[in-house]
């Protein structure tokens, strides 16, 4: 497919952080883009701001009349919408060209040097450190984000026709479409098991991303994983960061690498986790040929991605930190990184469940997970694109989390809750609409402090 070709590009689920980046690329490069999302949002909100027109019927006679011509429209859908949904029959039935987000990613990215980010944790971030780190060295980049980085308020990174940076995603196997010249994968625990079945067919497939990368030193995997390629760690690994410490909240640590050794870079994302993505990040920028002081200056200044450990307030008495983790080894990243930062502290952490399914398979896990933090108040689980499962609730959930302290509460009865807490460090937690609530919790912290 050539885009030269393609005036016209109409997203179904536009509001998704993935597919909003698209849209933002193709608006900036003069296509006329327009889409369809279930509910409004903050980022549905910018992207009307920024003059992209959005509806929230599924209905056929919503779509504008440009992008009826099929002759030069190209749809994009996520995986997130429903087989029988309206608009997206209309272009099937109706032969226009129909494509998924990734496939579109592959097409952008083909003709350009691609570095991908892969891993069922850690994508966001690394590929955000990696796009600020080439973009601030002056390199022609574009980078296309799951998350709004806070340096550009945004899910998309420069305007680039020669290197893009793009999230590696193996959600309904998409990464397989990329075309990655060189890439990282950060970890590879069970996920999505609605659709792989077991971790040895997402540890597969996995594999079968590594091998599109044809130089094995230009793939870079977090130590410890079964998967050939330079080793990246904490203390350990051919790119290591080592003696390290922390210095009015900073991070600041050497990094041993094939070529030399970088002393003192510092870093403000907090948790050991957050220091292995900087680390990946930095091993792909200087293997590309970036300098060291380039990537020095691009990881300090580097403030963090939305929903990412986001500092909401921050002062003396009170700080609420706001985080998308939602598997169990994300909210044991959360816990590291808390407990590091604030030892001495009263802690609440709110968590709100995503997906039935994913409650399901990880049961054990999170009432683990959970169970560690001193105070713990339950969501209802976030269906997203699932219908409920039968015994599968936050109640099931709750009873499995061994510590007493814990508290079953609704959404409209949270804030009340938050009032009356007496903590001082409050995190919330998951990646549902619990996002759409930080700006609530934020005003109800605000103003009992």
């Amino acid at each position: 497919m050539d885009l030269n070709q393609i005036h016209n590009v109409y997203f179904v689920g536009i509001g998704g952080i993935g597919m909003s980046a698209l849209a933002r690329y193709f608006k900036f490069i003069g296509k006329n883009v327009a889409g369809y999302d279930k509910t409004p949002t903050h980022l549905t909100d910018e992207l009307k701001a920024e003059g992209i027109a959005i509806h929230f019927d599924d209905k056929v006679e919503l779509i504008a009349l440009p992008f009826l011509n099929k002759e030069n429209t190209l749809v994009v859908v996520t995986p997130a919408v429903p087989k029988n949904h309206l608009q997206w029959n209309y272009f099937l039935q109706n032969d226009f060209v129909v494509k998924k987000r990734a496939e579109v990613l592959g097409i952008i990215t083909k003709d350009t040097y691609c570095f991908a980010v892969a891993g069922t944790h850690g994508k966001t971030t690394t590929s955000s450190i990696l796009g600020h780190v080439l973009y601030e060295s002056g390199l022609d980049v574009t980078a296309f984000l799951g998350g709004i980085v806070e340096n550009y308020n945004s899910n998309l990174i420069g305007s680039g026709k020669t290197i893009t940076v793009v999230e590696a995603d193996e959600f309904d196997r998409s990464f397989l479409h990329l075309h990655p010249n060189m890439a990282c994968i950060t970890s590879m625990d069970a996920d999505h098991l609605d659709i792989y079945g077991d971790s040895a067919a997402i540890e597969a497939t996995f594999r079968e991303f590594a091998e599109k990368v044809e130089d094995k030193k230009h793939l870079f995997v977090t130590n410890g994983l079964p998967l050939k390629g330079v080793t990246v760690g904490v203390n350990e690994g051919e790119f290591s960061a080592t003696n390290i410490r922390i210095e009015n909240g900073w991070y600041v640590f050497d990094v041993v690498t094939p070529y030399e050794t970088i002393t003192d870079l510092r870093f403000a994302l907090p948790g050991h986790h957050n220091l292995t993505n900087a680390l990946l990040a930095l091993a792909m920028a200087r293997t590309y040929g970036v300098e060291s002081e380039d990537i020095r200056k691009a990881l300090e200044s580097f403030k963090g991605v939305k929903r990412r450990f986001s500092y909401q307030i921050k002062k003396q008495g009170l700080v609420y930190i706001d985080d998308y983790a939602h598997h169990p080894t994300e909210i044991n990243a959360v816990y590291q990184a808390v407990t590091e930062l604030y030892p001495n502290e009263k802690v609440l952490a709110i968590f709100q469940p995503h997906l039935f399914s994913r409650t399901r398979d990880f049961a054990d896990g999170f009432a683990k997970s959970l169970s560690a933090f001193e105070n713990i108040v339950l969501l209802d689980i976030y269906p997203a694109r699932e219908l409920p499962m039968e015994g599968i609730t936050s109640k099931w959930l709750l009873d499995k989390i061994e510590n007493p302290n814990k508290k079953l509460v609704s959404k409209t009865d949270l804030l009340s809750f938050i009032k009356i807490s007496d903590a001082t460090v409050f995190v919330s937690i998951g990646a549902g609409d619990i996002g759409e609530m930080v700006p609530e919790i934020k005003k109800v912290l605000d103003e009992k402090n």
